[in-house]
C-alpha cells in the first residue's frame, strides 16, 4: 500500500438529491499507517478479491456485475484526451501525500454529482503488486453503511450500540488498470464491480464505454450472416423478392420472441454455428418447443441436439449416454425406455391406435425427444441417434 484515503458520504435525512449530500475526508494513510490500522484486516482480503475477480469482455447478460470498461477517445487522439483517464493517472503519479489527498478529494466530488448516491464509505487506495509490476494500481471502493448495529460489549453492559457500521456486503469497486492475465496490464481498460442494479460507477465514469453483452454481439453476427447469404443469393440483382427477404430479416431480428424461420438447410446452419463456436466454444443455446424449454451449448446442435419434422409436428431429439435428474423427483425416473421408432407414430397423431409402452429392450444409450407444432406441448421419448430428416 502506498496511500489510502478514507471518505464518508452522508445524505441529510430523506433528501437524496445533490443538495442533500455531503462528504468528509477522515484520513489518508501512508504505507506505515495502513500496516498498523484496523482497515488492513478489513480490506486486504477484499483487495485480493478485486484483483482476482474475472470479467468477460462480452458478458452473457447486460446486467453482469463485473464489467471491463474502455476509455473513449476521438479517432486520432491518445489516452491523454480522456478526462477519466487523466484523473486516474494523476492519482497514480501523485508524488506527495498532500497532492494525493487533493486529487482524491476531486474524484469524490465528481462521484457526488452522480444520481442515486447513497451514504457510506468511499475508499481510494494506491498499491503495488510487487509480484508483477513496479507501477501502482488504483483501487476505488464504495461500502454502504449498515444501520442499527449492536455488538456484545462486556458482562456488565452486555450490548454496546454502534451508530453505523461499514457493510462488507456488495462492495462496489473499480480497479485501474485492468489486468487481463497475470503479469499483463491494459492501460486503456479498467474493471468495475457493482452487484446492485444501480449503476453508480457507470454514471460516474462518463468517458468510459463497455462492450456489448454476448447475446447482442452474436445476434448481430447472425443477422450479418443472413444478409450476406441474401447478397450471395441475388448477387447484383435487385427486385421485389430480394426486398421482401431483406424486410423479413429485419422483422425477425427485431422480434424478442422468434419462431423457426426455415430459411437454411442443416448444412448451412451447422457451418454458421461452427463459425460462432470457434470464437466462443461455450456459447449458450436455448429454445422452447411447445411448453418445454431446452438449454445447452450451440456446439451441441447437429451432434447431441437435432431438429426435425414428423407427422406435422416439430421434433427435437436430444441424445446422450445417460439421463440425470436433480430436484423434483418424479415417476419418470423409473422408466425403462422403449425404442424411438415405437414413439414416432404417436407424434402428431390425434388418436393413436397404439399406446406407447416401455419395451424393456433399450440399449445403454438414450435420447430425449420433444415433439410439437409451433403452438403445441412438447412430448418426451428416447431412442437411437439415426433421426430421419
Amino acid at each position: 500500500m502506498q496511500y489510502l484515503s478514507f471518505f464518508v458520504i452522508m445524505n441529510d435525512g430523506e433528501d437524496s438529491s445533490a443538495s442533500g449530500r455531503r462528504f468528509k475526508h477522515y484520513q489518508t494513510m501512508d504505507a506505515d499507517d495502513y500496516e498498523d490500522s484496523e482497515l488492513k484486516r478489513f480490506l486486504d482480503e477484499e483487495f485480493v478479491r478485486i484483483i482476482k475477480r474475472k470479467a468477460e469482455r462480452n458478458p452473457n447478460t447486460p446486467n453482469a456485475p463485473t464489467k471491463i470498461g474502455r476509455f473513449m477517445v476521438e479517432p486520432g487522439y491518445e489516452l491523454g484526451s480522456n478526462g477519466n483517464y487523466n484523473l486516474f493517472q494523476r492519482l497514480r503519479e501523485a508524488d506527495t501525500q498532500e497532492r494525493y489527498i487533493g486529487i482524491a478529494d476531486e474524484l469524490v466530488r465528481i462521484y457526488m454529482d452522480t444520481s442515486a448516491v447513497r451514504g457510506g464509505a468511499f475508499i481510494i487506495a494506491r498499491a503495488q503488486l510487487h509480484t508483477y509490476f513496479n507501477e501502482p494500481f488504483l483501487l476505488l471502493l464504495k461500502c454502504d453503511f449498515e444501520p442499527k448495529i449492536a455488538r456484545i460489549a462486556d458482562e456488565k453492559n452486555l450490548i454496546s450500540h454502534v451508530e453505523m457500521a461499514i457493510s462488507a456486503r456488495s462492495i462496489k469497486s473499480i480497479q485501474y488498470p485492468h489486468m487481463p492475465e497475470e503479469g499483463m496490464l491494459e492501460p486503456w481498460e479498467l474493471k468495475i464491480h457493482q452487484a446492485s442494479h444501480a449503476r453508480y460507477f457507470e454514471d460516474f465514469l462518463k468517458y468510459v464505454s463497455y462492450e456489448k453483452p454476448l447475446p447482442e454481439v452474436i445476434g448481430e453476427q447472425v443477422v450479418e450472416m443472413v444478409h450476406q447469404f441474401i447478397a450471395d443469393k441475388w448477387q447484383e440483382e435487385e427486385g421485389t423478392e430480394r426486398s421482401q427477404e431483406e424486410n423479413a430479416v429485419e422483422l425477425w431480428a427485431a422480434s424478442e420472441k422468434r419462431e423457426l424461420q426455415e430459411w437454411w438447410s442443416q448444412e448451412q446452419v451447422e457451418t454458421a454455428a461452427a463459425a460462432l463456436v470457434e470464437q466462443k466454444p461455450d456459447l449458450p443455446f436455448a429454445f422452447k418447443l411447445g411448453g418445454v424449454t431446452v438449454k445447452g451449448l450451440l456446439s451441441d446442435f447437429g451432434g447431441a441436439i437435432h431438429f426435425a419434422r414428423h407427422n406435422g409436428k416439430y421434433v427435437a431429439v436430444i441424445e446422450g449416454d445417460a439421463f440425470l435428474f436433480e430436484k423434483g423427483m418424479s415417476p419418470v425416473e423409473l422408466l425403462n425406455p422403449g425404442e424411438l421408432e415405437d414413439l414416432l407414430p404417436v407424434i402428431g397423431a390425434e388418436q393413436p391406435e397404439e399406446v406407447y409402452e416401455a419395451s424393456g429392450n433399450g440399449d445403454s444409450s438414450s435420447s430425449d425427444t420433444c415433439g410439437s407444432s409451433p403452438s403445441s406441448d412438447g412430448t418426451t421419448g428416447s431412442g437411437p441417434d439415426d433421426v430421419p430428416w
